[in-house]
């Protein structure tokens, strides 16, 4: 089964992915790929105003198959505020 690796950087800090994963094909790699994605959007800080984090997914080749990019920009609002109208 081929091997592919998912490097993960969050702003500040990158993790190149040194183990990687057997995965069966390009479908298998999207959904780790998502489930990872969707385990750090459940980690986020409720502290900080505003995280991003990149993911690269790299073949045995070294090259880039998907990105993901994850951010959360969390902002007080003081006043009234445009809401989208209805599209119907």
């Amino acid at each position: 089964m081929p091997r592919y690796f998912i490097d993960l950087h969050d702003g500040a800090h990158y993790v190149k992915d040194k183990v990687g994963f057997e995965l069966a094909d390009e479908s298998a790699v999207r959904g780790k790929l998502v489930r990872i994605m969707a385990k750090i959007a459940q980690e986020l800080s409720v502290e900080t105003e505003r995280q991003d984090y990149l993911a690269i997914v790299r073949d045995e080749a070294a090259a880039v198959l998907y990105r993901a990019h994850l951010s959360l920009d969390i902002e007080k609002v003081n006043g009234a505020v445009d809401l989208p109208r209805d599209a119907s």
